[in-house]
């Protein structure tokens, strides 16, 4: 628990299947206790193709690369504290047998699983990472730049992505 009353902020069950792993919880999130909750999420469940009943059943497990809220920077939340993924992920992830398939949100989770420097051309070879991972943009609506140089990630990506979750569904 953080100063400010905060609890970890991740969500696993022995039955997920899909399991999303983000940079950190955003500050609405964590003040709500839930992953997510925000408009971030909105989107990431629009492209995953599923409602909110779905992806706050135990078939998704949410995973961040840090379960707090990390604070505000200059440009946005800050990154996720150095060395939390390798030390909690592991135990986290072996209490889940049934995992068929890891969505990497953002160039942290994809640094840290796929080893890649770069998140524009990780994201556009996501079918080399398929079956078991796929590597996707942040959905944060202040992304909107990057989706404005990259329409191809909802003509094709998108597509893909929903394919893969509803056949674990």
């Amino acid at each position: 628990m953080t100063a400010l009353g905060w609890q970890p902020l991740f969500a696993a069950s022995r039955t997920a299947r899909i399991v999303i792993i983000g940079q950190a919880p955003g500050h609405k999130a964590q003040a709500s206790a839930l992953p997510w909750n925000d408009a971030s999420g909105v989107r990431l469940r629009s492209w995953l193709g599923v409602t909110e009943e779905q992806f706050r059943s135990p078939l998704f497990a949410h995973v961040p690369m840090d379960f707090y809220f990390p604070g505000t920077g200059p440009s946005g939340d800050l990154p996720p504290r150095r060395g939390f993924a390798a030390r909690w992920h592991p135990p986290v992830l072996a209490l889940m047998p049934s995992v068929e398939l890891t969505v990497l949100v953002g160039q942290y989770a994809q640094a840290h699983y796929l080893g890649s420097s770069s998140l524009t051309p990780t994201v556009r070879a996501f079918e080399s990472y398929l079956p078991s991972r796929f590597p996707i943009v942040h959905p944060s609506p202040l992304n909107h730049g990057w989706h404005n140089r990259n329409p191809w990630f909802v003509t094709d990506v998108v597509p893909a992505l929903q394919a893969r979750v509803s056949s674990l569904l």
